[in-house]
């Protein structure tokens, strides 16, 4: 593999990338970048989120942002564990991304419990099952897709539901976009609020955020079923 030297804009360094990473072409005559959502989420740095999330929070909320080698989990501080652990899979950053979201959701009271209290139907739920998760993940996903966007991140919904019955993806996405305009519209809270702010400031993306950074089309043949 044939490897070429980019730019990283935020640290004035440059990074090795696969050379057909960068750059794509149908025709030969014709290179062009790669689409920079892709170049973007390349040169994110779980360390950097990681660093971000523990000096808003380390202190303040005890809390802590851990890489997990399996499922994300959230545990709270124990006689093994002095601090909260925010544990997300595999250093994926939109994993480190969705357990914050659900961090940011939960209240002090499911804070001071494992996984906040809650019980995970996990993979392969029917229609009603998924009907139901996908109703307690719409805010958690919505706040998610705000940090996305303060952290010039790519965002895509979730349905985790791939071994199960398949609902309709739109309808759930339409669902995340209205919840999330809706809480720029009339305020996030405090915590989500400073990491959000923290994030823009760090990547230097647009502050505050817009409704029209969250611009969402269903496409057409599916819009007589969302």
């Amino acid at each position: 593999m044939r490897f070429i030297s980019v730019p990283n804009f935020r640290s004035l360094s440059f990074v090795l990338m696969p050379a057909n990473f960068y750059f794509h072409t149908k025709n030969p005559y014709n290179h062009r970048p790669l689409n920079y959502r892709a170049l973007l989420a390349f040169m994110h740095d779980i360390s950097d989120l990681k660093n971000i999330f523990d000096s808003q929070f380390g202190q303040s909320h005890n809390t802590r942002l851990v890489r997990g080698d399996d499922e994300p989990i959230y545990l709270p501080a124990s006689d093994t564990c002095g601090y909260h652990q925010v544990v997300f899979a595999h250093g994926f950053f939109a994993s480190a991304l969705h357990e914050i979201a659900h961090w940011l959701v939960a209240g002090e009271a499911r804070r001071l419990q494992e996984d906040y209290g809650y019980w995970y139907c996990p993979d392969g739920r029917n229609k009603v099952q998924q009907a139901e998760f996908e109703k307690v993940e719409v805010k958690p996903q919505a706040i998610e897709w705000a940090l996305s966007v303060s952290a010039g991140f790519n965002f895509n919904v979730s349905v985790d539901n791939l071994n199960g019955e398949q609902t309709c993806r739109f309808s759930f996405q339409q669902n995340v976009h209205a919840k999330v305009i809706e809480l720029i519209e009339g305020g996030f809270n405090a915590r989500t609020e400073q990491l959000l702010k923290a994030l823009a400031d760090f990547y230097k993306t647009p502050w505050p955020l817009t409704a029209e950074q969250f611009s969402w089309h269903c496409p057409q043949e599916f819009e007589n079923v969302v």
